[in-house]
């Protein structure tokens, strides 16, 4: 059977052995029919607190946080629509802010095609800078005394709107929510902190858990202690449709949507494969490796012991080369060295947890990569490259006999698979 990937901003076409293969996707919502009056009707009747205007009195300070490149939320659709619902607060009291978390920057062309140019001409936008100490402020504590740095312009403002989408997530549960504001704007020593090797490591530290994951309350409890805040998030489809608005209370108006999200992700399995394909959702997420670690981390959810991933990312951006994920993964030898190292008390790496998580899933299975990468920066990561995905495929499961399965996850991440037996 051929199946399409998600792959860059299109779908790479791959043929599989009709009876040995099981494709697992999420179930499909229909887009809205009307994207911008349900986005606003939302504003105006909202879960657990009063209307968007209600919120926001004459001459407040007002910061709307707004998801980087590496995400697929449609600012372009849904900050203009809120600003519209704004219109009467005058543009210099307003601030844009970009939740880039411990990413890059994005650039004036990028937030131009993120926001609009019109937008970009008319508002002030900020890029939150994690490691710019200026740009932070205390509030509040992580569970274990380390300061919760937020960024100022988020923490004293008067009104706070938290933008994005819900998708599952590889250790927080579910993106979107409180996510915004940590890791979105949060200093670096609070998020390498907050995902850290012993919230990484905690087994309700994974998809689709939230209540009772300490990494997910963490970030709630810091969230809160920010102040009361505004969200408005999104669910998308396959053709990154909106498919549901939930806006209101942070919390209240997230639950909703995570309630939403599961049924669609969510889908359970009978038993675990010997080979497991899956993307990391396309554009934007498939940018870097760094990010394709989370769609490794859904596969290895139903994979066998000793059998094989294989993630397909495009990874036009690399690795990206330089970054601290880069870096942490040239210094060692290989995944057993990396979990070594992260268990060391007082060893700590930016962005450790995607190395962490690239490690635990090469504990469970070998991992092949499909990519833009060279074959040669592929070995460097750890990883076993491969150039022909049926092939791979083929001599994988030859290696456990006829019987063999393979699982097919086209949508990655989007996917929250689960075994049966944790149902």
């Amino acid at each position: 059977m051929k199946v399409e990937l998600a792959y860059g901003e299109g779908w790479l076409p791959v043929e599989f052995p009709d009876e040995r293969t099981v494709v697992i996707t999420p179930k499909h919502a229909p887009g809205l029919a009307n994207e911008k009056e349900a986005v606003l009707n939302a504003l105006r009747n909202p879960v657990g607190t009063k209307p968007l205007r209600e919120w926001i009195s004459p001459g407040d300070r007002v910061c709307i946080v707004f998801t980087d490149i590496t995400r697929a939320t449609p600012n372009h659709r849904l900050i203009p629509w809120l600003l519209e619902e704004l219109a009467d607060i005058p543009p210099e009291q307003i601030v844009l802010l970009n939740a880039t978390g411990t990413h890059r920057p994005n650039t004036k062309e990028e937030l131009e095609r993120m926001l609009t140019p019109e937008v970009v001409a008319r508002y002030r936008i900020v890029n939150h800078d994690c490691r710019n100490r200026s740009q932070l402020i205390e509030r509040g504590k992580l569970r274990d005394g380390t300061p919760a740095l937020i960024n100022r312009l988020l923490a004293e403002a008067d009104a706070r709107i938290i933008t994005g989408f819900i998708e599952p997530h590889f250790f927080a549960g579910f993106s979107g929510g409180p996510k915004g504001i940590i890791p979105g704007c949060a200093g670096l020593e609070t998020v390498m902190k907050n995902h850290g090797y012993a919230n990484i490591n905690h087994p309700k530290a994974s998809f689709g858990v939230t209540e009772g994951n300490p990494l997910w309350e963490e970030i709630r409890d810091v969230a809160l202690s920010v102040g009361p805040s505004f969200l408005l998030n999104v669910t998308l489809n396959r053709e990154r449709q909106i498919t549901g608005v939930f806006a209101g209370d942070l919390i209240e108006a997230h639950k909703v949507g995570i309630e939403f999200e599961r049924q669609a992700a969510m889908q359970q399995v009978d038993q675990p494969f010997e080979a497991v394909v899956t993307t990391n959702s396309g554009y934007p997420l498939d940018l870097n490796l760094y990010q394709g670690v989370k769609g490794m981390s859904a596969g290895a959810r139903i994979v066998r012991e000793g059998g094989a991933i294989i993630l397909v990312a495009e990874c036009r951006e690399g690795v990206p080369p330089g970054s601290p994920f880069d870096q942490f993964l040239k210094e060692v030898s290989g995944p057993e060295e990396i979990l070594t190292k992260l268990a060391t008390p007082g060893f700590v790496r930016p962005e450790q947890w995607e190395a962490h998580i690239q490690a635990l899933a090469q504990q469970k299975a070998k991992v092949f990569l499909y990519s833009s990468l060279s074959d040669e920066q592929t070995r460097a990561c750890h990883l076993l490259p491969t150039r022909d995905i049926a092939a791979t495929v083929e001599a994988e499961l030859a290696r456990f006999g006829k019987e063999a399965k393979v699982a097919v996850l086209p949508q990655g991440p989007l996917t929250i698979p689960y075994l049966a037996k944790e149902n």
